[in-house]
């Protein structure tokens, strides 16, 4: 299966997936079909080729490097291409094709495909464009965003009210949701890319009219030929973003691939376990608070984020390995963990069961609730979201996670059940609903690891200095009482903070009183 791999480039990341051995084939994936499918794809229908696909900048993982104009997006892909000779066949996907014209002034491949290209003609002359998609409060931008990209999979472009009758084999539910949450990440930017592509799609393939064109996978390898000689060169190691700027890499352990956040790259190293039900990339301000000094890893978990779903029930001692395995890649003896909820549990197991190489432990609000309560939390707390073919599983998951910040537990719509933290803005809340969607089926194993447990019992064997911290308004501070005593000479101090800082918009006076707690501990 194609890995993925991020290029940072001097505008930010591309996120690149690569797979295969043979002549190269670079192919820039559209914006309709998750660019990791279009590598599966691909690699399936050529197999003696070595297959490299890049998100277009403001997709997917590619996201975060937001293009002012055709030709700035076409100099970023082909910077992230550096490691290429032009010994390699170019495909470029639907409304991609757009860049082709600027991408040619830049590179020489050896040969190039346009594909679907008559499909993204037909969005352009029938005036298909997305909806508004900022994120609204009642995430109706979702279901908005999923029936438009359905729609495009299952309507014939220059007639949009007729169903398609050939070409390529009609999306499965699976295949929908992968390139809804690639489009969903920054769904404003997607929209912006979408208008702008679709701006400059008609004169280029004028420009273009010369290469040949495919309109469905099976015609691509006749159009290919033989192919160029192969290259060998390897994608370069992700290098860092300037300064605390939190930049993205995949690590590959000896359990599996993780996803991180990371920020800092030089220092001692800090590693920072997130709450459990999605990916790390709510707590940025931790990442970016500890890095001034350090090199700060944000761990999505296995089966959480964008690292890989590994085949098993996860525990709080398997969680704690894995952050043992991805210290191990890195080659740390020795570090410091920072960890919230699900990651304070993970790093009290870490601190307990190698203190030999944790240098200072926070756990922040680690989950101690007793034995009725873990029952019902176990019960009740997750919901099925399963993708749905037409998006019904969108709104559950946003208003499960924004009755989050109005009743705990969630389930438990009561008055005496009421938080006073306020309900985040829409983007927040779409930070949120992006990591879950990311998780998948596999969204609450850490969670459920960490209601299920036993911190009261593990809390006395804690042999390595340590803080365990909480905000006035977090639902598990009850651990700050509840911990006082339990920990033996005095190596765990228990320390209430003004504010929980990865929160949605935390007053800053607060947050930088509770961020100078972490720092002075760990210095």
């Amino acid at each position: 299966m194609p890995s993925p791999h991020y290029v940072t480039t001097s505008g930010g990341q591309i996120r690149i997936w690569v797979d295969g051995e043979g002549p190269t084939l670079v192919a820039v994936a559209g914006l309709t079909r998750a660019a990791s499918a279009q590598a599966a794809d691909l690699c399936r229908a050529l197999p003696s080729w070595r297959v490299v696909v890049l998100e277009p900048p403001g997709v997917g993982g590619s996201a975060r490097t937001v293009p002012t104009s055709v030709e700035h997006s076409a100099s970023l892909i082909a910077e992230s291409l550096a490691f290429l000779d032009n010994q390699f066949a170019l495909l470029s996907f639907e409304l991609s094709c757009a860049l082709v014209p600027s991408l040619l002034e830049r590179l020489a491949p050896a040969s190039t495909v346009l594909v679907n290209a008559d499909a993204a003609r037909g969005w352009v002359d029938t005036r298909t464009v997305p909806p508004r998609l900022s994120p609204r409060a009642d995430g109706a931008h979702l279901n908005a965003l999923w029936s438009f990209l359905r729609d495009r999979r299952l309507l014939r472009p220059d007639e949009p009210t007729l169903p398609v009758t050939s070409g390529d084999p009609l999306p499965t539910t699976h295949d929908l949701s992968a390139s809804f949450i690639d489009a969903v990440t920054a769904p404003e930017t997607f929209e912006a890319c979408w208008r702008m592509y679709a701006e400059q799609l008609v004169p280029a393939l004028d420009a273009l009219a010369a290469l040949p064109r495919a309109n469905a996978l099976s015609e691509i390898p006749d159009l290919l030929g033989a192919g160029p000689h192969p290259s060998a060169a390897a994608p370069p190691p992700t290098a860092p973003l300037p300064g605390t700027d939190v930049w993205h890499q995949y690590l590959d352990t000896a359990l599996g691939r993780v996803h991180l956040r990371r920020a800092g790259s030089s220092g001692s190293p800090v590693l920072v376990l997130p709450t459990g039900g999605g990916s790390s990339a709510q707590f940025a301000p931790v990442l970016s608070g500890l890095a001034e000094n350090r090199t700060v890893v944000g761990v999505d978990y296995f089966g959480n984020g964008l690292s890989d779903a590994l085949d098993r029930i996860p525990t709080v001692v398997t969680l704690a390995d894995d952050a043992f395995a991805v210290a191990d890649a890195f080659g740390w003896d020795t570090f410091d963990v920072w960890g919230s909820h699900t990651g304070a549990c993970a790093a009290l197991e870490m601190a307990i069961s190698r203190p030999e190489r944790i240098r200072k432990a926070i756990l922040e609000a680690p989950v101690m609730v007793t034995p009725e309560f873990r029952d019902d939390l176990l019960t009740n707390y997750f919901p099925d979201f399963s993708p749905d073919k037409f998006g019904l599983h969108l709104q559950h998951i946003w208003h499960w996670r924004r009755d989050m910040f109005m009743f705990w537990p969630w389930y438990l719509v009561d008055h005496s059940a009421a938080r006073a933290i306020g309900v985040p803005s829409a983007d927040e809340l779409h930070l949120y609903a992006v990591g879950i969607l990311q998780s998948g089926s596999t969204y609450g194993g850490a969670y459920r690891a960490a209601f299920a447990y036993g911190t009261q019992d593990r809390l006395p064997h804690l042999r390595v200095p340590a803080i365990l911290t909480a905000g006035p308004n977090d639902m598990l501070a009850n651990a700050l009482e509840d911990a006082a005593a339990l920990v033996p000479d005095g190596l765990l101090r228990t320390v209430p903070t003004p504010t929980t800082i990865w929160w949605p918009d935390p007053d800053p006076e607060a947050a930088a009183v509770t961020l100078k707690v972490y720092q002075d501990f760990l210095s």
